[in-house]
């Protein structure tokens, strides 16, 4: 489906961005890759990396609708994967989340229809279910902008949502942040050994967006099935993959955080349709006449449990040991401390 195509990724210098390219960027698959995104230095590096006349470069912002218009022209797919991602940043700045988060995925989508674009794939986070900080409420109304924008597309242009947890090693996570500690002989600060996250690395986090690419009708929001474990059980497999003896500082829950985070919520679930690794989550298309709501409802709500990172399948130290060494960051790791 993507051959001889052109794809728009938004935010591409991001970890995701560069997942994809590693992906499709010596293959057969699509003709053209444009990155989009505000950050020249970081475009600059991705050029001299690839160096590949697969891939064009556009400076611009989602923000800007006229630059997200002119990056759409002649383009079949879009991946939407700008964003501000960082949980303590939106709890400060919350409206510069909303103008990225909500606003300039409103632009994605407009250019996206203007233009005839076929599909475009938004990317969510499991902070978006039952959302407690900034980021994960402009994430949340996000996908209420694509839902809504669903439901009044004409048939040229098809959106759909993917969301998922933690990412391992994506820039800003806590992996590199704990090597980073044990590299310079620091404390691992983490906040709460019994807090759970969902485990998935980059390439499932791709394999999601493309599945959803395959399967999407409009409005759908698909999920992938992760395994979790906890933060105190990552910290320790790091060490023992490092041969690391550093301490461990407890530091306490941070503002805005949850003990576990929920992928599919139960509302959510009682509609999801199992698709082997992935949850298929319809959209919502009830309309505006709410007198039928008055007297109907959904009696199975209750009785249907959420899908959160403490009751899906959970990884001990040595399960999570296994998915680290899949991770280049840690193997990196691994060979200079081998040379030290």
């Amino acid at each position: 489906m993507f051959k001889n195509k052109t794809l728009v990724i938004t935010g591409g210098t991001g970890s995701f961005g560069k997942a994809v390219l590693n992906r499709f960027i010596d293959s057969s698959h699509f003709s053209e890759i444009r990155i989009f995104s505000r950050d020249e230095k970081k475009q600059d590096e991705m050029r001299n990396l690839y160096k590949n006349e697969k891939l064009k470069f556009y400076i611009g912002d989602v923000r800007d609708y006229s630059s997200v218009e002119k990056v759409m022209r002649g383009v079949d797919y879009v991946f939407h994967a700008a964003a501000l991602k960082q949980v303590p940043s939106c709890e400060f700045f919350p409206i510069e989340a909303t103008k990225t988060n909500v606003f300039g995925t409103q632009n994605v989508i407009d250019a996206a229809e203007y233009n005839k674009v076929s599909k475009v794939i938004c990317l969510s986070t499991d902070k978006a279910a039952y959302p407690i900080n900034a980021m994960g409420i402009s994430k949340a109304l996000m996908e209420k902008v694509v839902i809504a924008a669903s439901r009044n597309f004409n048939t040229t242009t098809t959106v759909c949502l993917t969301r998922y947890g933690n990412v391992m090693a994506s820039r800003g996570s806590v992996i590199p942040l704990f090597l980073n500690q044990i590299k310079n002989n620091e404390p691992i600060t983490i906040t709460d050994p019994k807090m759970t996250r969902f485990l998935m690395s980059l390439d499932e986090a791709v394999e999601l967006v493309l599945f959803a690419f395959e399967h999407g009708n409009q409005g759908d929001l698909f999920v992938n099935k992760a395994p979790a474990g906890t933060i105190g059980d990552l910290a320790q497999a790091l060490k023992e993959i490092c041969k690391a003896d550093n301490e461990i500082k407890i530091i306490g829950t941070r503002h805005g955080e949850k003990l576990y985070e929920t992928l599919c919520t139960r509302e959510e679930m009682l509609k999801a349709e199992d698709m082997g690794d992935f949850f298929r989550i319809p959209a919502d298309n009830r309309g505006l006449n709410y007198e039928s709501y008055f007297s109907e409802g959904e009696e199975g709500v209750a009785l249907i449990k959420d899908y959160h990172s403490h009751n899906t399948e959970q990884q001990d130290v040595e399960g999570i040991k296994k998915m680290l060494l899949q991770l280049e960051v840690v193997q990196t790791a691994i060979s200079k401390n081998n040379k030290s």
